[in-house]
């Protein structure tokens, strides 16, 4: 049962807390830790992308956040994974906005793919994946991430994730394709217009994240052979692209963290296995993973202080 925060943050003051947080476009999972691996608290915040999201919206957000406010000057590290975060400029938004929350901590920032190489690595070189609102992969042989054909997101790219699928269900039910018993539910499920489409498409911010916000109804109806075809083909186009840029994918194991990745994985092992490629693994959320990874890395580095 999770401790009450105010009393644990007067019992553990003075150890080592450091909080991981993994964040795609859409959510951020959050999770204090101490160097024993002992998890304290858990925090669900909106998803952070510097693309999107000033260093102010960092900091309003995180101030906002019930109980995360007690912690913010005791803690001593943070280890920030975020979509967007792949260059120096972008990473530099995010930890402007950690910095002021977080005053008395060393705060890291890094690319969400770091993540999902980090979280699926199992001590052999792999094509790590993420397919969840948007889509991404690189090689990891366990030192160096390597990322090939960058992400292009939800306008130019992101083949097989949630913003590609709800883009195709949205234009399929705009163009009136969309089969009767689905047009059916998804105009129930919705009660959205034209307009109303155009207006959070194309006058709004975070499109990509509206976009996404339509998978859960390729999940609802991932039987159908209409929802089925749209999937495979976005999975398809993600593996020609993303997966098979790498020589390495023709004898390592290729994982996958995503929501998306979860709720496909029949489509996404069968498409693989028709290139002769191997499956690996799935993982829905990275930071549980992360976890392990740092207490880890925290651990080395208390030893070497010894």
């Amino acid at each position: 049962m999770r401790k009450n925060s105010l009393n644990s943050a007067l019992n553990l003051k003075n150890e080592t807390m450091i909080i991981v947080a993994e964040s795609g476009s859409t959510k951020c999972d959050w999770v204090l830790i101490d160097l024993q691996g002992r998890e304290i608290e858990r925090w669900k915040t909106m998803g952070f992308n510097p693309f999107f999201h000033s260093a102010d919206k960092v900091y309003d957000v995180l101030s906002e956040t019930n109980g995360l406010n007690i912690w913010a000057d005791k803690i001593t590290q943070t280890w920030f994974y975020g979509a967007g975060c792949s260059s120096a400029p972008m990473r530099a938004i995010i930890k402007n906005g950690l910095n002021r929350f977080f005053i008395n901590a060393e705060n890291h920032v890094d690319h969400d793919l770091n993540a999902a190489a980090y979280a699926l690595y199992s001590g052999e070189p792999e094509i790590a994946c993420i397919l969840g609102t948007g889509s991404n992969s690189c090689f990891y042989d366990g030192k160096t991430v390597t990322e090939v054909v960058p992400a292009l997101a939800y306008i130019l790219g992101d083949e097989g994730s949630a913003s590609f699928i709800g883009k195709r269900l949205l234009a399929n039910f705009l163009y009136k394709k969309l089969p009767p018993e689905l047009m059916v539910d998804f105009q129930k499920t919705y009660n959205i217009s034209k307009e109303e489409i155009f207006n959070r498409v194309y006058n709004q911010p975070h499109a990509n994240v509206y976009l996404a916000s339509f998978g859960p109804f390729a999940g609802k109806h991932k039987d159908n052979p209409h929802i089925k075809a749209l999937v495979r083909d976005g999975i398809r186009q993600f593996i020609d692209i993303h997966v098979k840029c790498y020589p390495e994918s023709a004898t390592v194991k290729v994982n996958f963290v995503g929501s998306v990745a979860k709720a496909f994985e029949d489509i996404i092992r069968e498409e693989l296995a028709k290139d002769g490629l191997k499956f690996g693994r799935v993982l829905a959320k990275p930071v549980n993973n992360l976890i392990a990874y740092h207490i880890d890395f925290m651990r080395i580095l208390e030893h070497q202080k010894v």
